[in-house]
This record gives structure tokens, C-alpha cells and sequence, in this order.
């Protein structure tokens, strides 16, 4: 298959680069030192799956020198979806599909909301990847994992050709969910409360999942997001806060989410597509979810001055 990957950070760079290692045709669109980089001397990812590096990189940052392609995979950041998504048409072909796999349950929805709702399907990654420096990715934990599915379930031609073109990747898992609705939301009652009790404890999940405090907030955060979900129709699992919180017990002492490295280093993050969106689902559907605006309205202060600092770092000079 000829893959695009929107994003070339920790989850585009690692996988499409595993893709590429596969021999999958896989342009990447970067942009910056970090396009510069892929072109000069390739990608270079050190993976606890192996390291491996991949040269030479096809990578741009105009969409319009890669042309139609088989498969889109959206990786950048959930706050970036929105002005990706008006990108992607020279990427988009009668057949071409897009996947996002960004933390959150939204993303799906804005990219249909530009590109089509047939085009889009549901897809999910489980990693602990990073950018360390233009060009190079390192894979700190979690076996990689990824997920797709048809949102109105069953499974497709497309999805199982891309489930073959994943599986050649190595060390990916790859699964196609009864219902992908369910996986993402399973998986967002994972990742938007330890996000979110990691940023406002300062601290990795090794401390945060020991503590009697934080570990409380971690497993009512999680039951909030289940109320919601619940509401919202999704069939969650009545175990799934338990096996949740197992995951995290096995999860490497030092792990830490994106959204809280990029709030403790002074980035943007995905507070409104995580956190915040607990909070605004939850009260579209009438529930109460104590736990997660005190816990945005924590955080929130720290996101407002990473945005107010980007927007002054793109200011242009007098």
C-alpha cells in the first residue's frame, strides 16, 4: 500500500517508519528542522523492539508533491486535527481512507466533517514514543499496538488490508475491535486521567499510581469517564476501570503521558481534546464530573500561557 503520515512525531515517526521498514511505500509530511532531517540523513528510531533506521525518507511538506495515496494516517497532535484536515484533498483518492490515531475521541469526527464520513475509519495506538531530536524517535515503553475498524463496525476490505500491511511491521500487534467506538473510549478512560493526574502531580506513574491520593483521583477520573461514555450509548466493559488500572501497575515506573510532558515543558497540549473533553461531553450529557474540572481547572492556567507564549514566538519582528 502507498501510505501518507500526517505528523512524523513519536507515533507517525514509528510507525510509518516500521511501515517503511517493511517495504510499504510511506511518504511522511514534516515540516522544519525535523523535515530537513528525514531528508538529509533518513529516520532513526530506538525502539525497545529493536532499533532500526530508515534511508532514504521520502518526506515534504506540501501535500501536492506526494499525490493520491492508498492510506492517510493522521498523527499529529488532537488540537492540530482540524487545520490538518483541510490539507488532505490532494492526498484523496475515490478509494483512499484516513486514520486518525490521535489520544481522544473526537478526532474521527472533525477529519469527517472535512473529508467525508466514508473515507474515515476508527483507529487507536498504544506506544510511549517521542521526538528526541529532528530525525530521531525513541520508543520508551509499551509494546505497539494499533487498532482499526469501521466506525459502523464490521470488517471491511480496506480494513483488513490494512491490517495485512500493518502486521508486517515489526513487533506491532495489530487488531480489528467488535466495535471500534468502544476501543477508543476504552482507551481514553486510560489515557485522559493518567494525562491529567500525571500533569497536575508533576509526576511519572510509578509515584502517581503508588500514592493512596493520587491513585484515588486516577480510578474516580476513570469511573467519570465511564458515566460518560454510558450516557453517550458506548458500551464499556463493567470491568473496564479494573483492567485499566491494572495496565497501569504494569506500565515502566518512569512512563509519562504526552499531554503531561507537553504541559510541564511549556508546550500546547491536548488539554481540551482529553481533560476538557470529559468535561463538555459530560455536560452535553448531563453528567457530573467533579473530578476532571478540578482537574482542568488545574491545568488549564498552564495551557493558556503555552498557547499565549506560541502565539508571541509566531508573531512576526518589527
Amino acid at each position: 500500500m502507498r501510505f501518507a503520515v500526517v505528523g512524523a512525531g513519536g507515533v507517525g515517526g514509528y510507525f510509518g517508519g516500521r511501515l517503511a521498514q517493511a517495504g510499504e511505500s510511506v511518504a511522511f509530511v514534516a515540516r522544519g528542522p525535523h523535515l530537513a532531517a528525514l531528508k538529509a540523513d533518513g529516520l532513526h528510531v530506538e525502539s525497545m523492539a529493536g532499533d532500526f533506521s530508515v534511508r532514504p525518507v521520502e518526506a515534504a511538506e506540501d501535500v501536492r508533491t506526494i499525490g493520491i495515496v492508498d492510506a492517510v494516517l493522521v498523527c499529529v497532535k488532537a488540537w492540530q486535527v482540524r487545520a490538518a484536515s483541510e490539507s488532505l484533498g490532494p492526498l484523496l483518492g475515490p478509494e483512499t481512507v484516513v486514520i486518525p490515531f490521535q489520544n481522544g475521541v473526537e478526532a474521527a469526527d472533525d477529519l469527517a466533517a472535512v473529508v467525508g464520513s466514508e473515507r474515515v475509519l476508527g483507529g487507536l495506538c498504544k506506544i510511549i514514543s517521542y521526538l528526541v531530536a529532528p530525525g530521531w524517535i525513541r520508543h520508551a515503553g509499551v509494546p505497539p499496538r494499533v487498532e482499526v475498524g469501521e466506525r459502523r463496525g464490521g470488517v471491511s476490505a480496506r480494513v483488513k488490508a490494512l491490517q495485512s500491511s500493518l502486521e508486517r511491521c515489526v513487533g506491532v500487534s495489530v487488531g480489528i475491535p467488535d466495535d471500534i467506538g468502544v476501543a477508543l473510549w476504552e482507551k481514553f478512560l486510560f489515557i485522559a486521567p493518567v494525562s491529567a493526574v500525571g500533569a497536575a502531580t508533576r509526576m511519572p506513574v510509578g509515584v502517581m499510581r503508588s500514592h493512596p491520593g493520587s491513585r484515588r483521583l486516577l480510578e474516580e477520573a476513570m469511573r467519570e469517564v465511564v458515566a460518560v461514555a454510558r450516557v453517550r450509548g458506548v458500551a464499556i466493559r463493567d470491568d473496564a476501570v479494573e483492567r485499566t488500572l491494572r495496565y497501569v501497575d504494569g506500565l515502566p515506573a518512569d512512563a509519562t503521558a504526552s499531554m503531561q510532558r507537553d504541559l510541564l515543558e511549556g508546550r500546547p497540549s491536548e488539554l481540551d481534546y482529553q481533560t476538557g473533553a470529559v468535561v463538555r461531553l459530560a455536560q452535553a450529557a448531563g453528567v457530573d464530573v467533579p473530578t476532571h474540572r478540578l482537574l482542568y481547572d488545574v491545568l488549564a492556567p498552564g495551557e493558556a500561557e503555552a498557547r499565549r507564549q506560541l502565539g508571541r514566538r509566531a508573531a512576526p519582528s518589527s
